[in-house]
């Protein structure tokens, strides 16, 4: 078979050996990397059209969520429509994840208030602790009650409704077909950045036996019965913040026939950038690099000079349903009261759409409870990450890369960084 999925690039950094410019060419259309990809978890970029996605935010391609979907309306639903793009309306290129993370956050993460980034000190605290097998035997108390692990997969329990469900490598392989995505990834195991060393590794190898298991279902899957079209799967890289581990495990699936990887699980906050160049070092040039999950400015800016061409994240929209909005001058709260009176439009960019509105009106629309609010500071902080590494891209192609990233660092973090 043909393949109709391909990477090339088309520009290398003089500045930065490891960063690069590119394309991915999928059925659905051209990405051209770096590109930051909207996250529509359940098969819609909350209170956003398709049509806004695209016209207003500039999107390229969006991904859905494989755990959010399988459990509600469910993937034979979704395959039925002939995928969750055709579903939702989207003609360009789709990204689906493979609900390991989900996984995390139902298991280690959960009672913890743990994300996928800690910082050093979390982690030193957490080895150290002369409590930690006790701590451990609570964790799994806890981790049996909503997703337990075993070698085979994943037994967990609906959000929803509590019923007990179970992923497996092929599971997961044959949901993310019956999606439709162009692009998908390998069933993973996600560590929280706390877990201490030996389960980090203990995960990462059976990350790596669930790669291999994953990679023969979709070859025996053949193309998605959604759509009729090749996917393309991803493997996914683990290891935790420890560099020994990352470089292992980009080497072992770097060896796996792949048609691209992805960089998950978790990571230390003030080495997130070194962790990804000790990954990208070790994998295959000619594929793309994915960065699941991560979409903090900083670690955006951080991760492309390091090799990253993708990138998705939930925080643009999340922080937008509870005020808060990008600006070239750091991160602002419209609910705060100074902004009731401020006649100034929420992006100074006169092409944006966000532009003619004001701080003041979006003030109103926060604390009236009104949905247009989500919508308009949605598009915003969409319209904000995806223009950032838009202009990212195109430093990298004039060779300014490290004057643009320095220029955007100190008016946003206001010299913090």
């Amino acid at each position: 078979m043909k393949k109709i999925f391909l990477f090339s690039i088309t520009n290398k950094s003089k500045e930065f050996p490891l960063a690069r410019v590119g394309v991915i060419h999928t059925p659905h259309g051209d990405i051209h990397t770096p590109a930051f990809i909207t996250v529509g978890t359940k098969a819609t970029v909350k209170s956003l059209t398709p049509e806004q996605i695209k016209d207003y935010v500039g999107a390229q391609a969006v991904l859905a969520n494989t755990y959010h979907l399988y459990l509600q309306p469910g993937d034979e639903f979704v395959k039925n429509h002939g995928g969750f793009a055709k579903m939702m309306h989207w003609h360009g290129p789709t990204f689906t994840d493979s609900g390991g993370f989900q996984v995390f956050s139902l298991g280690q993460a959960l009672g913890h208030g743990v994300s996928k980034i800690a910082t050093s000190e979390e982690i030193s605290k957490s080895e150290a602790s002369k409590n930690r097998r006790e701590k451990k035997e609570d964790e799994k108390s806890v981790h049996e009650k909503l997703a337990f692990i075993d070698e085979d997969g994943v037994t967990f329990k609906s959000i929803h409704d509590g019923s007990e469900h179970r992923f497996t490598p092929e599971i997961s392989m044959q949901i993310q077909h019956n999606l439709g995505a162009d692009m998908f990834f390998a069933f993973d195991e996600c560590t929280s950045p706390l877990a201490p060393k030996d389960y980090q590794v203990e995960a990462m190898d059976r990350t790596h036996r669930w790669a291999k298991r994953s990679l023969d279902e979709h070859k025996k899957l053949g193309v998605s019965e959604a759509t009729g079209l090749q996917q393309a799967l991803f493997g996914v890289v683990q290891g935790g913040a420890y560099e020994d581990l990352r470089r292992e495990s980009a080497r072992t699936l770097g060896a796996m026939d792949f048609d691209g990887y992805g960089i998950g699980g978790s990571f230390t906050k003030e080495d997130m950038g070194t962790a990804v160049r000790w990954v990208c070092e070790e994998l295959p040039e000619n594929k793309p690099r994915h960065l699941l999950g991560i979409g903090e400015p900083l670690d955006i800016l951080l991760a492309i000079e390091n090799g990253i061409d993708t990138f998705d994240c939930v925080a643009p929209t999340r922080i937008a349903r509870n005020g808060a909005i990008y600006t070239k001058d750091g991160r602002i709260n419209l609910n705060n009261a100074k902004y009731k009176n401020d006649m100034s439009p929420v992006s100074d960019d006169e092409s944006w759409y966000t532009h003619k509105y004001t701080k003041s009106y979006l003030n109103h629309l926060f604390k009236s409870d009104e949905i247009l609010a989500y919508t308009i500071a949605s598009i915003h902080n969409l319209k904000f990450i995806t223009q950032l590494v838009d202009d990212a891209r195109k430093s990298l192609e004039k060779g300014t890369y490290k004057k643009f990233k320095e220029e955007f660092l100190e008016k946003y973090y206001n010299d913090r960084c």
